[in-house]
């Protein structure tokens, strides 16, 4: 399928492998109220304000999007909820036609107060990461956070109904290896998704992240020593990059994203607009178009649509890491993952 016939179809956005991209994560900011030791550096400086997109440009871009099939959003960061007007900007992405699902990736601290408005203004589905439940390891792990923030946030998404509710781990070596069956043992009581992510190296943190990753499989082995066999859950979509499994007499799922040691490249539909409006192809290249620029210099939507078009039709196949090729340009959180 080429480039003009994509232009042509509103329901359908490919890329040259033939991959259908329908799912969009937005990072709303690079700033964040947590310095995580896998995610970027300490004394990081955060982007100014004028440099990143507006509320209404990042409306445009979703628009964009849309007109080209993309029907979900997900909004990551840096941690999305400091970002001024974000219950309000929740609202207006999900008022856009064709955009079903509103999703959002955070760090929970500030859920406690969010989480209701979020989901009366149309928030669909929240993941939330939680590294740790050892407070103190909590806290080094995230150089400055408060356990008790994120269980309150959790709670406060129960009490609206949302699901699923899921709750992402990095697993780093040295930090939180030895965490991870506590982690799991959380879906023995409830219906809830806990998923082990693989440390992925970036930026001026990657020699660090390389020496902390945990695979997948040892990770597995872990809990299983602790918890019981894992059981894979039948009926997995490819699509999505956690590989689920169930402990015996479990309410809820146990994934893994071994985005190193098991890649998932074949079924991935997404892209990625930087906070910075650029869209990136793959989180763990460096490929990437510059969408503020047209659309600050005045293009028009067909304009935009076209070079939203030609950028994802050249989605590459997937990471190097393989390879030993690392992506250089941007930390983690400046990607929203």
């Amino acid at each position: 399928m080429s480039v003009i016939s994509l232009l042509e179809r509103r329901d359908t956005l490919h890329d040259a492998y033939g991959r259908h991209l329908h799912y969009l994560r937005v990072s709303l900011t690079d700033a964040c109220n947590l310095r995580c030791v896998y995610c970027m550096p300490e004394n990081i400086v955060f982007r100014p304000a004028a440099s990143l997109l507006q509320d209404d440009e990042i409306l445009t871009l979703v628009q964009v999007a849309a007109s080209l099939g993309v029907d979900k959003i997900r909004l990551t960061g840096g941690e999305p909820t400091v970002r001024r007007g974000i219950v309000a900007l929740v609202r207006a992405i999900k008022m856009i036609p064709g955009i079903k699902t509103v999703a959002m990736t955070t760090n929970g601290i500030k859920l406690a107060e969010l989480a209701r408005p979020l989901v009366e203004n149309g928030l669909d589905a929240v993941n939330i990461s939680i590294d740790s439940l050892d407070p103190e390891k909590f806290r080094r792990i995230t150089r400055r956070g408060n356990l008790d923030d994120v269980w309150r946030g959790i709670a406060a998404v129960e009490e609206t109904g949302l699901t699923p509710i899921k709750l992402n781990c990095v697993v780093t070596r040295g930090f939180n290896d030895e965490d991870v069956a506590d982690l799991a043992r959380l879906t023995l009581e409830h219906p809830w998704e806990v998923r082990f992510i693989e440390l992925m190296p970036f930026g001026g943190t990657a020699d660090f992240q390389q020496s902390q990753v945990v695979p997948s499989a040892e990770t597995r082995a872990r809990i299983e020593a602790a918890l019981g066999p894992l059981t894979p859950v039948p009926g997995h979509n490819g699509h999505d990059p956690a590989r689920p499994y169930r402990l015996p007499g479990a309410r809820g799922i146990v994934g893994f994203i071994s985005s190193v040691t098991e890649p998932f490249c074949e079924g991935c539909t997404r892209l990625r607009l930087t906070a910075d409006g650029k869209l990136r192809l793959c989180l763990l290249r460096d490929d990437e178009v510059d969408l503020l620029t047209p659309l600050r210099s005045g293009a028009d939507f067909a304009t935009l649509r076209r070079i939203f078009a030609e950028a994802a039709y050249r989605k590459p196949w997937g990471h190097r890491l393989e390879q030993h090729e690392i992506a250089q340009s941007r930390e983690m959180s400046q990607i929203g993952g």
